[in-house]
């Protein structure tokens, strides 16, 4: 430990930095190789909404001031698509990812406890032991959450709980049923975070899921309830950063006490207020989701590979030897992700990309394996 380690706070010294997915400019670089097919970080193939480019271009001008510190246009253009919320009941971050930091920083302490699963996404671990929080992680079920694991978890120290549905990174999800079983059987003390990260995907109507819940309509039930989504995976705009939590006014004034003046800069406010509007491009981007799912599965069986059911925009698949299948990959000009890091040594996870995308990725892969 270097002599700037130790200024460092304990929670901060033993974390590794979160690591994307490999760039393009980085393959590029160290293989030499063009015509790169990223498909690591799950995002939108389809490109940003056209009326967002446009949008974008007539905002340009205003970059000299600062951004609306409130978000009152995006806010309300959220209150007035989910028509029982309000302005007051919304928290606008950086990403989704800023406001599960806000939850954590404005509701835990190092004295308290946080609840998540196994194989759950990275960034929960990441901001617990951050604030030197005591990490609870529960089993798995079948690489989804266990949620009777987690309620048996809980401890009079237990402050906060992320759940994801569907889950990052195995795609796996929970019904209505269970989760408002979890909610009822949970002191009422206790923050639970929803994350919808990839709720859009999730509720194609023909994935067939029986009884997909709606975190927004189980706010009205749960008071200790947040519910996070984001605009960077069904709504494309991932290079712009732009995440929010809905939950009762109270908690949202509490969050704003802790969140960043301007955390959403003006292009990605502009940005998120007109993809919401654009339903066609957001039809078109889960039906393109679903349809190319489809197609990957299919490759998949066809390789015989084991794969986790997925409703995202992303899958996971087990090979043999997941290091070399995944360098491979990349000397092919085909990027997806380990998640070794997850404990799952011997997955890959594929995003869904556009077909000819995905057929570049299946044709590298039968090589690759």
């Amino acid at each position: 430990m270097n002599k700037f380690e130790k200024l460092a706070v304990g929670g901060v010294q033993a974390l590794q930095a979160y690591q994307p997915g490999k760039p393009i400019d980085e393959l590029e670089r160290e293989y030499g190789v063009s015509s790169i097919v990223k498909l690591a970080s799950n995002e939108n193939p389809l490109g940003p909404s056209p009326r967002v480019v446009e949008a974008l271009q007539n905002s340009l001008q205003v970059l000299t001031r600062y951004p609306d510190g409130n978000g009152f246009d995006l806010k309300q253009a959220l209150a007035t698509k989910y028509v029982d919320i309000s302005v007051d009941n919304i928290t606008l971050g950086n990403g989704s990812n800023d406001v599960l930091e806000m939850i954590a920083r404005a509701f835990v302490s190092e004295n308290d406890s946080v609840i998540y699963s196994e194989y759950a996404f990275a960034v929960y671990p990441i901001v617990t032991q951050a604030i030197g929080a005591t990490a609870a992680v529960t089993p798995a079920k079948d690489w989804g959450h266990d949620l009777e694991a987690m309620l048996s978890a809980v401890t009079e120290q237990t402050k906060l709980i992320f759940i994801a549905n569907p889950n990052n990174p195995t795609g796996t999800w929970l019904n209505a049923q269970t989760l408002q079983h979890f909610l009822e059987s949970l002191p009422a003390d206790i923050i639970v975070v929803l994350d919808e990260a990839y709720f859009e995907f999730a509720s194609h109507p023909d994935y067939g899921v029986q009884n997909y819940p709606d975190g927004l309509a189980l706010l009205k039930q749960f008071d200790n309830l947040i519910v996070t989504r984001t605009f960077s995976k069904a709504y494309g705009l991932a290079g712009l950063r732009v995440g929010y939590a809905i939950a009762n006014p109270q908690i949202t004034n509490i969050l704003n006490r802790v969140r960043q003046p301007f955390n959403v800069n003006t292009l990605a406010l502009k940005a998120a207020e007109i993809a919401l509007a654009d339903k066609a491009y957001l039809n078109a981007s889960v039906q393109l989701n679903y349809e190319q799912m489809k197609l990957v599965v299919a490759g998949l069986q066809a390789l015989k590979l084991n794969f986790i059911p997925s409703i995202g925009n992303f899958v996971c698949f087990k090979v043999d030897d997941a290091n070399a299948c995944y360098e491979n990959l990349l000397k092919a000009g085909i990027i997806v992700r380990p998640v070794g890091n997850y404990g799952m040594q011997d997955y890959l996870r594929v995003s869904i990309g556009a077909g000819d995308e995905n057929q570049r990725f299946l044709s590298a892969l039968k090589k690759a394996i």
